[in-house]
């Protein structure tokens, strides 16, 4: 349909929307149309919240996720909010619907075996290794966000008082680093860095092997590498060891204050997700286990 066609120039016009975003919307409100048996201005100009709320449950009924269902109502309600603008139809027909709860899925998390694995495969006698061996060990020592990591300055260590200094906006946070990832980052700082870096100004901790600041692209391609290597088949994101620092913590008794201000949360509503997965496996392991369960 047309209307497609000029919602779509409007898209990557005026909104300066991705490539992706463009052909997700489009591709959703052709898919609605077309179900809907929607073939010209006037019928769609015509469509009611009833008619799109029926179209949101036949979604539903073919088992579609949410997460997919959620996505297409969005496409067509910013499709609806540009026939507004345009003064072609008075209200938003795709608005006060009744919608599936987005799907929350719990975060991967490796178990202490798999951490002890992945840490153990850079090569430390090498260069890189030994970098790419600090890197990892301060990232599950601390739980920091990779964003947070390569940000990192020397000024931001202090090796004799056993923490590092996190900036996270406007609230930065001193961590504890805990020996192995102490003695990790005091080699790589005491006798790689200085190898690395021939440009005496950068000050980031981590560099690359041109001397340059230590990007996010580069530390996922390294840590996937040795995730290959480490035999690991689960899911792993820049956030899994994020994720396993939080979980080990609770699980061997950390106080879930202690572990949101480790994080960086004002609050403990977010470590909740964790605290909610391990009393899921405790129920798991008693049901399993208990003669009576």
């Amino acid at each position: 349909m047309e209307l497609v066609e000029e919602f779509a120039f409007f898209l990557s016009k005026k909104q300066k929307a991705s490539k992706n975003t463009l052909l997700s919307y489009c591709r959703d409100v052709e898919l609605f149309l077309t179900k809907e048996g929607i073939g010209g201005p006037e019928e769609c100009f015509a469509v009611t919240r009833e008619r799109i709320q029926d179209y949101v449950n036949g979604l539903e009924r073919e088992g579609k996720a949410n997460s997919t269902v959620l996505r297409s109502v969005s496409s067509i309600r910013n499709f609806y909010n540009y026939l507004m603008e345009r003064k072609l139809v008075e209200e938003n027909p795709a608005m006060g619907l009744e919608l599936p709860s987005p799907e929350h899925k719990p975060p991967v998390v490796l178990t202490p075996g798999e951490i002890n694995r992945l840490l153990n495969q850079p090569k430390t006698a090498e260069l890189k290794g030994a970098r790419d061996k600090a890197m990892l060990e301060l990232l599950y020592a601390t739980g920091m966000k990779v964003s947070e990591l390569i940000t990192l300055e020397l000024k931001d260590v202090d090796l004799e008082g056993g923490v590092v200094r996190c900036k996270n906006g406007a609230r930065p946070r001193m961590i504890p680093m805990g020996a192995a990832a102490e003695d990790a980052v005091g080699y790589y700082i005491a006798n790689i860095r200085e190898l690395m870096v021939e440009n005496q100004r950068v000050k980031t901790l981590f560099v690359n092997c041109g001397g340059q600041p230590m990007t996010r692209q580069g530390f996922w391609k390294l840590i996937k590498g040795y995730i290959a290597e480490a035999g690991i088949e689960k899911p792993v994101t820049p956030q899994t060891l994020r994720h396993s620092f939080a979980m080990h913590l609770l699980q061997n008794g950390a106080d879930a204050e202690a572990v949101s201000q480790m994080l960086g949360y004002s609050d403990t509503v977010s470590t909740k997700v964790y605290s909610n997965m391990l009393k899921e496996r405790i129920k798991k392991v008693y049901n399993r286990s208990h003669p009576r369960a």
